[in-house]
């Protein structure tokens, strides 16, 4: 499944409501915007999932919330 079909659940608010709670979730979208999407463009969730150690939730709202944030950017 694509962050697309995952934003269109009806749980995904309650998803992306978790994941902003958390601590280091700030922290963990700051270095996935500046350093890994400098390394790797097209990182999937899962994968960065696993090389931060992050839960997959997590992730996935990170990779949604920059893509978002990089096509507004370029309208």
């Amino acid at each position: 499944m694509s962050t697309e079909e995952y934003s269109t659940n009806p749980l995904w608010l309650i998803l992306v409501e978790t994941v902003h709670a958390m601590i280091m979730y700030p922290h963990h979208k700051s270095y996935v915007r500046d350093i890994v999407l400098h390394e790797k463009a097209n990182v999937s969730s899962q994968d960065l999932a696993s090389s931060l150690g992050i839960p997959f939730g997590e992730a996935l709202v990170i990779i949604h919330e920059l893509g978002m944030e990089k096509a507004s950017q370029l309208k």
